[in-house]
């Protein structure tokens, strides 16, 4: 996952078109759409239970909604890398789910290939793997759960909605006869 092209945070809640207050708890859906292209959906968080998303969510997290100041480049933030990523998904104010702390994961498994997070070791009980990012020095505990074959089938699917299927390879051609 190198980029995809993001909607900033909405002002209004993709449900009700009401808009968005400071302090609004908001559950952001990341999904993919038909052309391929990376769709957001920001719904207050009491109406996410209403929410239907038009196609299959790759990841949701909640966050308490602070309006952008006047002047501030909303632009910024339109780049989703897999580190900006990681970071919305482990800032402390979003609130932790089994999807994201899976894709939380794959991601600190990833940054950790592209040496842009150092492992650290492990937490005491074991539970949590340390990871200090290169750039920044700050730490980060992700969970570290057994890597099984069900976790990369479940982060797979979540990661076929966020990039996109991969093409089924082409069937090898048969010898020609002798």
């Amino acid at each position: 996952m190198e980029q995809l092209n993001l909607e900033p945070l909405a002002t209004a809640c993709a449900v009700t078109g009401e808009p968005f207050a400071a302090g609004d708890r908001v559950v952001s859906f990341l999904m993919r759409g038909p052309k391929l292209e990376a769709l957001r959906a920001d719904v207050r968080a009491d109406q996410a239970d209403a929410y239907r998303p038009p196609a299959a969510v790759a990841c949701r997290w909640v966050q308490v909604y602070k309006p952008r100041a006047p002047g501030e480049n909303a632009d910024r933030a339109l780049k989703l890398t897999a580190e900006s990523l990681f970071f919305t998904l482990v800032d402390p104010l979003t609130e932790p789910s089994a999807e994201n702390t899976r894709l939380i994961q794959f991601l600190g498994l990833l940054l950790e290939r592209k040496r842009v997070l150092k492992p650290r070791g492990r937490t005491r009980d074991g539970a949590r793997t340390v990871y200090e990012h290169a750039r920044t020095k700050q730490t980060f505990e992700i969970a570290s759960d057994e890597l099984t074959p069900a976790f990369f089938l479940q982060i797979q699917e979540q990661l076929g909605v966020l990039v996109g299927e991969p093409k089924p390879k082409a069937a090898p051609a048969a010898p020609a006869p002798a």
